[in-house]
Protein backbone atom coordinates (compact mmCIF):
# COMPACT_ATOMS: atom_id res chain seq x y z
CA UNK A 1 0.00 0.00 0.00
CA UNK A 2 1.20 3.23 -1.34
CA UNK A 3 1.40 6.58 0.97
CA UNK A 4 3.98 9.14 -0.63
CA UNK A 5 5.50 10.89 2.04
CA UNK A 6 5.45 14.15 0.75
CA UNK A 7 1.54 14.74 0.25
CA UNK A 8 -1.19 15.58 2.43
CA UNK A 9 -4.61 13.16 3.37
CA UNK A 10 -8.37 13.22 4.73
CA UNK A 11 -9.80 10.27 6.94
CA UNK A 12 -12.28 10.60 3.61
CA UNK A 13 -8.87 9.06 1.51
CA UNK A 14 -8.26 11.83 -0.43
CA UNK A 15 -4.73 13.34 -1.35
CA UNK A 16 -3.57 16.65 -1.71
CA UNK A 17 -0.35 17.96 -3.49
CA UNK A 18 0.77 21.51 -2.61
CA UNK A 19 2.95 23.20 -5.34
CA UNK A 20 2.67 27.20 -4.51
CA UNK A 21 -1.37 28.13 -4.16
CA UNK A 22 -2.15 25.17 -5.84
CA UNK A 23 -3.36 21.55 -5.13
CA UNK A 24 -3.44 18.49 -6.79
CA UNK A 25 -6.48 15.95 -5.42
CA UNK A 26 -6.98 12.48 -6.14
CA UNK A 27 -7.88 9.24 -4.16
CA UNK A 28 -5.33 7.10 -2.08
CA UNK A 29 -4.26 3.72 -3.23
CA UNK A 30 -5.99 2.58 -0.28
CA UNK A 31 -9.55 4.07 -1.80
CA UNK A 32 -8.69 2.99 -5.19
CA UNK A 33 -8.29 -0.52 -3.86
CA UNK A 34 -10.97 -0.43 -1.74
CA UNK A 35 -13.52 0.69 -4.69
CA UNK A 36 -12.50 -1.45 -6.93
CA UNK A 37 -12.28 -1.21 -10.75
CA UNK A 38 -13.03 2.25 -11.97
CA UNK A 39 -15.19 3.13 -14.92
CA UNK A 40 -15.95 6.66 -14.58
CA UNK A 41 -15.21 9.80 -12.69
CA UNK A 42 -17.07 12.75 -13.01
CA UNK A 43 -16.27 16.62 -11.80
CA UNK A 44 -19.26 18.94 -12.60
CA UNK A 45 -17.45 21.46 -10.23
CA UNK A 46 -14.88 23.70 -12.34
CA UNK A 47 -14.78 26.92 -12.08
CA UNK A 48 -16.85 26.35 -8.59
CA UNK A 49 -15.79 27.81 -5.37
CA UNK A 50 -16.10 25.11 -2.82
CA UNK A 51 -16.09 24.63 1.24
CA UNK A 52 -13.31 21.81 2.55
CA UNK A 53 -15.98 18.58 2.57
CA UNK A 54 -17.86 19.41 -0.08
CA UNK A 55 -18.76 17.34 -3.03
CA UNK A 56 -16.39 17.76 -5.94
CA UNK A 57 -17.85 14.94 -7.69
CA UNK A 58 -18.02 11.33 -7.73
CA UNK A 59 -16.29 8.23 -8.78
CA UNK A 60 -18.03 5.30 -10.38
CA UNK A 61 -16.76 1.66 -9.41
CA UNK A 62 -17.87 -1.56 -11.07
CA UNK A 63 -20.28 -2.03 -7.32
CA UNK A 64 -20.69 1.33 -6.27
CA UNK A 65 -20.35 5.10 -6.24
CA UNK A 66 -18.52 6.74 -3.87
CA UNK A 67 -18.83 10.70 -3.33
CA UNK A 68 -15.19 12.91 -3.43
CA UNK A 69 -14.61 15.40 -0.81
CA UNK A 70 -12.77 18.75 -1.19
CA UNK A 71 -10.12 18.52 1.69
CA UNK A 72 -9.13 22.20 1.59
CA UNK A 73 -11.53 25.15 0.35
CA UNK A 74 -10.73 26.71 -3.03
CA UNK A 75 -11.86 27.16 -6.23
CA UNK A 76 -11.71 24.43 -9.18
CA UNK A 77 -9.54 24.88 -11.97
CA UNK A 78 -9.18 21.63 -13.48
CA UNK A 79 -10.49 18.72 -14.22
CA UNK A 80 -8.20 15.49 -15.47
CA UNK A 81 -9.75 15.19 -18.44
CA UNK A 82 -7.37 12.07 -19.39
CA UNK A 83 -10.03 10.41 -17.16
CA UNK A 84 -13.08 10.90 -19.14
CA UNK A 85 -11.19 8.27 -21.43
CA UNK A 86 -9.20 6.15 -18.74
CA UNK A 87 -10.71 6.60 -15.84
CA UNK A 88 -8.81 3.16 -14.87
CA UNK A 89 -6.06 5.74 -14.52
CA UNK A 90 -7.29 6.34 -10.79
CA UNK A 91 -6.59 2.42 -9.84
CA UNK A 92 -3.00 2.05 -12.29
CA UNK A 93 -1.29 5.71 -10.70
CA UNK A 94 -3.66 6.63 -7.87
CA UNK A 95 -0.48 9.41 -7.31
CA UNK A 96 0.36 10.15 -10.85
CA UNK A 97 -1.74 10.33 -13.97
CA UNK A 98 -4.83 9.66 -11.81
CA UNK A 99 -4.80 13.10 -10.34
CA UNK A 100 -8.60 14.18 -10.31
CA UNK A 101 -8.88 17.83 -9.73
CA UNK A 102 -6.47 21.00 -9.21
CA UNK A 103 -7.89 23.75 -6.86
CA UNK A 104 -6.37 27.58 -6.27
CA UNK A 105 -6.21 27.20 -2.71
CA UNK A 106 -8.11 29.73 -0.75
CA UNK A 107 -6.87 29.41 3.31
CA UNK A 108 -3.45 27.71 3.09
CA UNK A 109 -3.92 27.26 7.28
CA UNK A 110 -5.97 24.75 6.41
CA UNK A 111 -3.21 22.39 5.14
CA UNK A 112 -2.11 22.14 8.67
CA UNK A 113 -5.53 20.42 9.85
CA UNK A 114 -4.59 17.56 7.02
CA UNK A 115 -3.25 14.13 8.26
CA UNK A 116 0.42 13.70 7.21
CA UNK A 117 2.18 10.65 5.52
CA UNK A 118 2.26 8.32 9.10
CA UNK A 119 -0.77 9.75 10.14
CA UNK A 120 -2.90 8.32 7.43
CA UNK A 121 -0.89 5.02 6.99
CA UNK A 122 -2.00 4.41 10.90
CA UNK A 123 -5.20 5.36 10.05
CA UNK A 124 -6.12 2.47 7.42
CA UNK A 125 -3.87 -0.10 9.01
Amino acid sequence: MSVPTELKYTKDHEWIRIDGDVATIGITDFAQGELGDIVYVEVETVEEELDAEEVFGTVEAVKTVSDLFMPIAGEVLEFNELLEANPEKVNEDPYGDGWMIKVKIADSSEIDDLLGSDEYADLIG
